[in-house]
């Protein structure tokens, strides 16, 4: 799988009179994962969906490597899984995640393998409705990995997860997504996330949407919830908060 990285270049979005996202440029490196923290409200979601695709950007332009971000999506370049899970309910947990590879047009991974990876083993065969909130939410965070995407985008993904499963996805996921090579974009309200998954935090002013810190998060060991504990990553933990409490 290629290595993509994600240009934005002078972009900005409104809706009405109100200002989202300020001018901002940013590069994302290939291969890496970036968490996007800032105040609720602040335009993440919206520079998120811009990087989709899914919103034109006001000004400026978005590139995937050289591609527009339509052009990755229709190539099954590009996944999102978002705060809403979006699952079809006449489907059942199997044939939603296989959706994913089906959208993207390619043969996709073991479905199985990634139902118990996300903790769903034994509900494979169930309706949307028959599910948890939590349990949609990890059906849909496997739907988004099932094509193996070139790119990530994840919209606060393990905010309906209850606190021990989305301590297990937090160690277990971003090794899949790193052999993978993709290049990811993660929305967070937590810190300690943030720190545990990124390579590099972006803080985000309050609305319009300004990058007012950007901190790399450069920590040796497994990455699990031990590693939070360690000076270095409090460290890098309290220059996110005081960037926060800037912002």
């Amino acid at each position: 799988m290629p290595s993509v990285d994600i240009h934005c270049v002078d972009v900005s979005k409104r809706f009405g009179a109100t200002e989202v996202v300020a001018p901002l440029s940013i590069t994302l490196e290939a291969g890496q994962t970036t968490a996007l923290v800032g105040p609720s409200g602040c335009g993440k979601s919206t520079l998120l969906r811009m990087i989709a695709g899914l919103e034109d950007p006001d000004t400026g332009e978005i590139r995937l490597g050289d591609e527009a971000p339509q052009a990755v999506a229709r190539r099954g370049g590009l996944a999102m899984a978002f705060q809403d899970p979006s699952l079809l309910p006449w489907r059942s947990v199997r044939a939603n995640i296989a959706l994913g590879a089906e959208l993207a047009r390619k043969p996709g991974g073991d479905v199985d393998a990634l139902i118990d990876l996300v903790g769903l083993g034994g509900f494979a065969d169930h309706r949307p409705a028959e599910l948890s909130g939590g349990m949609r939410q990890r059906a849909a965070i496997a739907r988004s990995l099932i094509s193996a995407p070139d790119v990530l985008l994840l919209d606060e993904p393990f905010g309906a997860v209850d606190a021990m499963t989305r301590r297990r996805l937090n160690a277990e996921l971003p090794p899949l997504w790193r052999s993978r090579g993709a290049t990811v974009v993660l929305i967070t309200h937590s810190v300690e996330e943030a720190v545990l998954l990124s390579d590099r935090v972006l803080v985000l002013s309050s609305r319009p949407a300004r990058v007012v810190a950007d901190i790399p998060v450069d920590l040796s060991g497994t990455r699990d919830a031990r590693l939070l504990e360690t000076p270095d990553a409090m460290a890098v933990s309290r220059q996110v908060f005081a960037a926060l409490e800037a912002a």
